[in-house]
């Protein structure tokens, strides 16, 4: 055992993520992930499903920017958009598949000192409420993408330093569902798509918003 590892979470095991992405994305709500010394308790996900999901970037098949969503699970997929922001997927299903599930919102946990460094003059409710707010909080950029966050490790892929350890249970009662954000066309239906998971009544859950189809000009 590495023993630089000895106050590490012990995180899920890869079987927690070798399941139907719904099922993944609902079971991480209340989970600690941590990542460039910040613990967070997830408080809100989406569920994306590669080929038979029209709001997933892997819909219309693998391209290197995606290819880590066709692994195993449990590896991580970073990506970029809007130009400015980084957004953190952890790959779930079987190999081929390309499901994933984006972590969309937090509570900072701990490592206070530390993320409010990365996020000045911002409310602490608001470090973790989106996806990329998220990303920059625990420090993860391009880098990080297509790596193993699961122990023991698989053999050929580079590890990261992240964990993803059970919380305390999040009850039925409290747990929504709804259209995913911004996401535009037949994906960002909530009654086909519903695949947005939250804590009611968590302050660092996000505002709805629908996806903006973008109609090409002359």
């Amino acid at each position: 055992m590495d023993p630089g590892c000895a106050d590490r979470p012990v995180t899920l095991p890869r079987e927690f993520f070798a399941r139907p992405v719904l099922d993944v994305a609902r079971d991480l709500l209340g989970a600690h992930l941590s990542h460039g010394g910040v613990t967070l308790r997830v408080t809100e996900t989406e569920a994306y499903a590669g080929h038979r999901d029209p709001g997933s970037h892997a819909f219309r098949g693998e391209t290197p920017r995606t290819a880590p969503m066709f692994g195993p699970a449990g590896v991580t997929y970073v990506y970029f958009t809007y130009g400015m922001h980084w957004m953190l997927c952890l790959v779930a299903g079987q190999p081929g598949t390309a499901e994933a599930v984006l972590v969309r919102a937090g509570e900072v946990e701990q490592g206070h000192d530390v993320a409010a460094a990365r996020r000045p003059g911002i409310r602490e409710r608001d470090w973790c409420r989106g996806p990329a707010r998220l990303a920059t909080t625990l420090a993860l950029d391009g880098s990080h993408t297509g790596r193993d966050f699961c122990r023991p490790l698989l053999g050929d892929v580079e590890p990261i330093d992240l964990t993803v350890a059970h919380g305390a249970p999040v009850a039925d009662a409290v747990v929504r569902t709804g259209p995913r954000v911004g996401v535009s066309g037949p994906g960002g239906d909530g009654t086909a798509y519903p695949w947005r998971f939250w804590i009611d009544g968590e302050p660092t859950v996000s505002t709805y918003r629908p996806g903006v189809i973008r109609r090409r000009t002359r």
